[in-house]
């Protein structure tokens, strides 16, 4: 049973297998409600950008100029959002360019606007980059607003035997057998998928990828 970070990992695994052929680089990030002041807009996008630098085999001098520029400034300060926008601008319309980004609904909601207002700017200057992006429904419109007219969604949801498939894998996992038995296996089996299959779906694999064109 895939959930959204496998399916993430999945589509990044398989474009890595075939960056070299296409001439292409890619990135991509993770998000996690958990670290949520860490993951900001300006280190969520500088974080790709790094990436996409790391998949070159020369830096662009804009780049470069552009950071000898901040480390020279009082204190040594990062890069401001849109420099660093700029700067991925300059690479996506350089290079064949591949975006993925997980779990996009547990970015703070202010942040998630900086960001995608930041892919759409990319995107508008370099037509032809991709930029994948999973997260639960609600935030759907929200994308779909940011980024008019380039966005394709593809739903995901469980049916009951795949969740029960995956609880039988775990139960086969435990290391417990002492706590386990056959009818308490049974019970397992056949409450959970009917009691929470809900909200298991929401919270785990309700998501909904994005492909953006």
């Amino acid at each position: 049973m895939l959930t959204s970070r496998d399916v993430s990992s999945l589509v990044i695994d398989e474009l890595c297998d075939q960056a070299g052929g296409w001439n292409a680089t890619v990135a991509c990030f993770y998000f996690d409600f958990a670290a949520r002041k860490e993951q900001s807009p300006t280190s969520t996008v500088g974080a790709l950008l790094r990436q996409l630098v790391c998949g070159l085999e020369e830096t662009p001098e804009e780049i470069s100029r552009a950071y000898r520029g901040q480390k020279n400034a009082i204190g040594g300060r990062g890069p401001k959002l849109s420099d660093i926008v700029k700067m991925m601008q300059t690479i996506s319309s350089k290079k064949r360019t591949f975006i993925c980004i997980d779990a996009l609904d547990e970015c703070a909601a202010g942040d998630r606007v900086k960001i995608l207002d930041s892919l759409n700017q990319i995107l508008e200057k370099s037509p032809g980059t991709r930029i994948f992006v999973t997260g639960r429904p609600h935030i759907r419109p929200e994308i779909e607003r940011c980024l008019a007219g380039r966005v394709t969604s593809v739903s995901i949801s469980p049916k009951r035997d795949d969740i029960v498939r995956y609880l039988h894998n775990r139960l086969c996992e435990d290391t417990t057998l002492d706590a386990m038995d056959s009818r308490l296996e049974g019970d397992i089996l056949k409450k959970i998928p009917e009691e929470i299959s809900e909200m298991y779906v929401k919270s785990t694999l309700g998501k909904l990828p994005q492909v953006i064109h």
